[in-house]
């Protein structure tokens, strides 16, 4: 069976509270080539961050990634894979975030009653938003509903320090789940607290991502295979 690849190149975006001492405002630019990208994107996993930048009230950071999974799904929040060629037919967000994600707090709605129907591999951050556009391939994104007995990501998490900030994955249910096939060229926003994750992806599909965030990531972050 054809495996899929979900590969992610994130910009991550933090906002930060008008409180405390006025922020100082930046006098240069930060780039990021296209090199380092490729760079990061070329370790294992699927979803890295790439550099934190404090821009003054808020903080920006780029991330970069690619893995692949079997059986025509893509794996990703939940599925807990960390390299390419993991097995796994769960959806997952932009992906590489499983393992951490799985071993905190209860989360989202608790029930005892037997689910069906519902997406597994969803995730829903506390406070970032992702906008998504897809520069090259397919696959059907799936978003909203409400996450059921699901595992905040650990403090010490990946997606916790380096990511996301703060998480919760699982299951989602209900009957405002959207399941859409996005193609090269589409935008889509989700707001913080919204469960997301990808399904279905024939071949590959890439994307840059922006991330607002109430500052939860930690300025200054290079990704280690970049630094000089």
């Amino acid at each position: 069976m054809k495996n899929t690849i979900l590969k992610a190149v994130a910009m991550a975006a933090a906002l930060s509270p008008a409180v405390g001492l006025a922020q100082s405002k930046p006098t240069s630019a930060t780039y990021i080539t296209d090199e380092e990208v490729k760079a990061v994107n070329a370790l294992p996993g699927v979803d890295r961050t790439i550099k934190v930048v404090d821009i003054g009230s808020e903080n920006y950071a780029g991330a970069g990634g690619g893995g692949a999974r079997g059986g025509g799904a893509a794996g990703g929040a939940a599925a807990g894979g960390a390299g390419r060629g993991a097995g796994g037919g769960a959806a997952g967000g932009a992906g590489g975030r499983g393992a951490g994600a799985q071993q905190g707090e209860p989360c989202g709605e608790q029930s005892t009653a037997p689910s069906s129907g519902g997406t597994p591999g969803m995730i829903a951050h506390d406070q970032q938003t992702e906008g998504y556009l897809i520069i090259s391939g397919s696959g059907t994104l799936v978003t909203g509903g409400k996450i059921v007995n699901g595992r905040k990501s650990a403090a010490d998490a990946e997606v916790t320090k380096v990511l996301n900030g703060p998480s919760c994955s699982g299951t989602a249910v209900g009957a405002d789940v959207v399941k859409k096939v996005v193609k090269t060229g589409d935008i889509i926003v989700i707001p913080a607290g919204v469960p997301h994750g990808w399904t279905d992806i024939g071949d590959h599909v890439d994307y840059l991502s922006f991330r607002p965030s109430a500052r939860v990531l930690e300025a200054g972050y290079t990704n280690p295979a970049i630094k000089k």
